[in-house]
């Protein structure tokens, strides 16, 4: 079971993150405010995308998920968001998250990123900082389920130490686990 106590440092946040592109954009913890900018940030990833985050076809989110997501349970739940323009304006451009069974050493993380803003070196800051949080919050591993067919989730878990193992029972489903802390 996480002890958070014995591990008071975390990810130091909000965080301006300086992409491949030159763009600036925040991450921060999520906020119950932000459940309609998340909604729009699900409808504006294409169909492809929604499925490689989220393993089903949907066309947004249900307002039950969406709940969920902005109103992260403390020490079970970790959730990020990223933001871009100024406060007023800004808008979500990805998000990250992990979750846990309560009594549990180990984090599912999760990550999100609309098109627009793929592959410009966001998923791996918002996985390294997952893993800061998860390791602060005294889990000792992280994994995540990823699609066989997903190249760029499976390859940023290879180069960030996670190891790939099948998921029993389905092909199509990788799992990716990496330890955490010494």
């Amino acid at each position: 079971m996480p002890d958070p106590a014995a591990h008071p440092a975390g990810p130091a946040l909000p965080a301006t993150v300086v992409l491949r592109d030159g763009r600036s954009v925040t991450v921060r913890e999520i906020l119950p405010d932000d459940k309609e900018a998340l909604r729009e940030a699900v409808n504006h990833m294409s169909a492809d995308s929604r499925y490689s985050r989220f393993m089903t076809s949907m066309r947004e989110l249900p307002e039950k998920m969406l709940e969920a997501a902005t109103h992260p349970v403390p020490d079970k739940e970790f959730a990020l968001v990223v933001l871009h323009g100024d406060d007023a304006d800004a808008t979500i451009v990805g998000g990250a998250r992990y979750a846990s069974q309560a009594g549990s050493d180990t984090c599912e993380f999760a990550i999100m990123v609309v098109d627009d803003w793929q592959h410009l070196g966001l998923a791996p800051r918002l996985m390294e900082t997952l893993v800061a949080a998860a390791e602060a919050h005294g889990f000792r591993w992280i994994e995540g389920y990823v699609l066989s067919t997903n190249a760029a989730m499976r390859g940023l878990a290879k180069r960030l130490g996670f190891q790939e193992s099948p998921f029993p029972g389905d092909a199509t489903v990788r799992v990716v686990k990496r330890s955490l802390g010494a």
